[in-house]
Formats: structure tokens, C-alpha cells, sequence
């Protein structure tokens, strides 16, 4: 079976590092679903608006594929290392959600913020708590459905409470250049610990881009300091 793209994200992290490991994690994180021409027909979103969230199916761009490629090569592993478990820690490729896999689909869960019509695209979807780059193509939307989706009391396996991880932010003062919707979804972003887990070195200086922007910044201990918020030199 071969599938194409339906639609693409369209949002203002142009690169992987930063992004929120998990949807859901950075609710302010907004971005917007563009039908591909021949799928703009609005008769298929009709209905849509009385649903809260949408499930996305999503694939894995190029640029997540190499980050998640630490054996040199190209292709699958059936084990990965989540960063998050130090880089070191092996763990069965179907127990996570790494994009080291056969089949490079992605799920995510979205709140639909609003459904409208533009000149330019036809009906077009904005979303929030994404977890994905801007170009990254969809397969297909679904709406989440409480009474099935939710399931209370489900394990979690080896994956971790967001609360535990969360940085506190400081230097904020910095994002002063960011409107306040972009500048709260930094925050969070940063909040959630953008660094691999292997890496703890407190004096090292990390750059996240978002919009037009490079955002810089410092970890020591459980504290995030914002060092540098400048316009990018390709923007």
C-alpha cells in the first residue's frame, strides 16, 4: 500500500531541536494543518468543529530520522537508545516512539483551536500542543473520541511524567522580541528540558531555533537560564 501525504504542518520550529517530545507537553505550541490541493474540499472537514482535539498521523521528516540514527546507518534498529533514558540504555524500537522504525508514522493528539477558510489554501485546521517540525507531512486526521481514546488508569511504561522533568525558566526577560502567545510556548518548550539525557554539562550553551529567531541558553542543575534571544542570520 502506498501512501501520500493529505496535508502539512505548517509552524515556526524549523528544526527538531526544542520541539516537545510528546504532544500535549507544550499546550501553547500552535501550528496549522494545510491540505494539499487536491484535498482541499470542504466537505471533508464538515463536522469537525464539534470535536475538541484531532489525532494526527504524521511522518517522520528527514531531520528527525538523523537525529534518531546512532548506529551510522540508515534503515530500522529492532532496539533503540532513547535519550531520555541516557543514550546508553537499550529498549525494544516497538516499546518507544523513536523514529528509528520500519514504518516512520508518528501519532499525535492536538487541541483544534480553530477551523477556517483562507484565499490560499481552501479550509485550513490551526492547532496546539504539536510535536512537529514545520513541512511535516500528514497522512490522515481523525478526531479524538473521549469514551475510547482516554483510558484511565493505562501504564505508562518507560516513559516519564512531564511534571518531573520540568526546568525552571529564568532570563525570560529575553523573549521580550517574541509576541506573548510565542514567548509562552518558549517557555514551555524550554521548560520541558530540550537536551538529550545524556548530556548535563552545566556550562555548555545550547541554541534552539523558533520563528525567525536563535534562542540561547544554560542548564545547571534543575534551572534553565535564557542567555541570547537574536534574529537568525538566514532569516
Amino acid at each position: 500500500m502506498e501512501i501520500l501525504p493529505i496535508a502539512e504542518i505548517r509552524c515556526k520550529f524549523s528544526r527538531k531541536f526544542g520541539l516537545p517530545r510528546q504532544s500535549g507537553y507544550a499546550p501553547g505550541l500552535r501550528g496549522t494543518i494545510v491540505f494539499m490541493p487536491e484535498y482541499r474540499i470542504k466537505k471533508a472537514t464538515e463536522g469537525l468543529e464539534s470535536f475538541s482535539h484531532l489525532w494526527i498521523i504524521w511522518g517522520f521528516s528527514e531531520g528527525f530520522a538523523s537525529m534518531a540514527d546512532t548506529e551510522g546507518k540508515r534503515g530500522w534498529d529492532p532496539a533503540v537508545r532513547p535519550p531520555k533514558l541516557g543514550g546508553n540504555t537499550r529498549v525494544g524500537v516497538f516499546a518507544t516512539r523513536s523514529p528509528n522504525r520500519p514504518n516512520r508514522l508518528a501519532l499525535s493528539a492536538v487541541r483544534i483551536e480553530c477551523i477556517r477558510d483562507t484565499d490560499e489554501y481552501g479550509t485550513v485546521i490551526d492547532v496546539s500542543g504539536i510535536d512537529m517540525t514545520d513541512g511535516t507531512p500528514v497522512y490522515d486526521i481523525k478526531p479524538y473520541i473521549p469514551y475510547s481514546d482516554s483510558i484511565p488508569g493505562a501504564a505508562g511504561g518507560i516513559s516519564e511524567d512531564p511534571e518531573a522533568g520540568r526546568l525552571a525558566v529564568e532570563g525570560t526577560a529575553l523573549l521580550g522580541c517574541l509576541s506573548p502567545e510565542d514567548r509562552q510556548a518558549v517557555i514551555e518548550c524550554l521548560g520541558n528540558d530540550p537536551r538529550p539525557g545524556y548530556v548535563s554539562d552545566p556550562g555548555r550553551i545550547f541554541t534552539m531555533s523558533y520563528s525567525e529567531y536563535e534562542i540561547s541558553f544554560t542548564v545547571d542543575g534543575r534551572t534553565l537560564t535564557v542567555t541570547e534571544c537574536a534574529e537568525r542570520a538566514d532569516s
